[in-house]
């Protein structure tokens, strides 16, 4: 197709997420990459990227500019990328869309179009019920009619796409008996936590251990989407980044292995970013910097173990926003990242 290249800014280019969407953005062939910002107090302000990311050296070559003014930023750029923290994303996403920019948000301020999560889940009270209502919920794979029209994007968590990615097509397929909750065990890296280190973040620190048992911010997300309750815990383990979901659930009598190949083979049909095994599982070495997320299952009698695993700075978040990117632009879902 011919579409012009379109310009585009990241807001927090600095971070392990936005570090990775200048990369892909920067050579993707429909964006003119304009502006990596950071905010105005930033210690990286000023700096290239690459002083932060050696190997973007001759890669990415714009510096991280301080925010000033936002709406200068608005009006000279078609869509805007938010690596932000919540609160951020929450407060100038508006300013964007008011301005006819398409935003992609990589945080979880939209993603669930009920005022009252936020509130519970993320300690804010949140001020935009219109555009959590308008907000288009980017699982790439299941979206794509929707995201052709949509202003606001909401980039799925890294946890609920390995989730929902395994889990979707087996409940769309009303394979699964779903009186007996799916339940999700899913490890990450130490990147999932964001750049800023803590002590309980610090690789050195990290011992492999679960955390937010029955409390974490993706447990209704993944809920709420996948339209079903579920269990999700979550762990931190102590490599750098990927994310390997092990999820058991129970299968409707009369479900066969043959069932869900077809379940698993129906939903991502000619889709070049989810890779199914038919044999063997999936292992966090075959997508670690790579844009796929891998799935392979077993089964043994009325049950089901599905097993996927995916980069959470790239399926889980930089990639997957840029095939969000390329489905609202009518591109194909994997140009500039396969």
């Amino acid at each position: 197709m011919n579409l012009k290249k379109l310009k585009t800014a990241i807001i927090g280019a600095s971070g392990y997420s936005g570090a990775q969407l200048a990369r892909i953005l920067s050579h993707h062939p429909h964006s003119e990459l304009t502006g990596l910002y950071v905010s105005k107090n930033s210690l990286d302000a000023g700096k290239k990227l690459h002083e932060l990311y050696p190997q973007l050296r001759n890669v990415v070559s714009l510096e991280l500019q301080p925010i000033l003014d936002i709406n200068q930023v608005a009006e000279n750029v078609d869509a805007v990328f938010l690596a932000t923290a919540h609160e951020v994303s929450h407060d100038i996403a508006k300013c964007f869309l008011d301005k006819n920019v398409t935003v992609f948000d990589l945080s979880g301020a939209f993603r669930v179009p009920d005022p009252a999560f936020y509130q519970s889940y993320y300690g804010f009270e949140h001020q935009y019920p219109d555009l959590l209502n308008s907000a288009v919920y980017g699982l790439a794979e299941f979206a794509a009619d929707a995201l052709k029209q949509a202003s606001l994007i909401a980039v799925p968590g890294c946890y609920p796409t390995a989730a929902q990615l395994a889990l979707k097509p087996l409940i769309d397929a009303s394979l699964l008996d779903l009186s007996v909750w799916p339940v999700i065990n899913a490890t990450s890296g130490v990147s999932g936590a964001g750049r800023k280190a803590t002590l309980t973040n610090s690789f050195c620190e990290v011992s492999l251990q679960p955390y937010g048992l029955f409390k974490h911010r993706h447990q209704p997300e993944i809920s709420y989407h996948l339209g079903t309750d579920v269990i999700f815990t979550p762990h931190l383990g102590n490599f750098d980044r990927g994310i390997l979901a092990t999820i058991t659930c129970k299968l409707k009598p009369g479900v066969s292995r043959d069932k869900i190949v077809m379940a698993y083979q129906n939903a991502y049909q000619g889709q070049e970013i989810v890779r199914l095994y038919e044999e063997g599982i999936p292992a966090l070495k075959s997508v670690v910097g790579l844009p796929y997320c891998d799935i392979g299952f077993a089964v043994e009698g009325e049950h089901a173990i599905l097993v996927s695993a995916e980069d959470n700075l790239l399926k889980g978040a930089a990639s997957q926003a840029v095939q969000c990117f390329n489905l609202r632009y009518g591109l194909a879902s994997s140009t500039g990242l396969v």
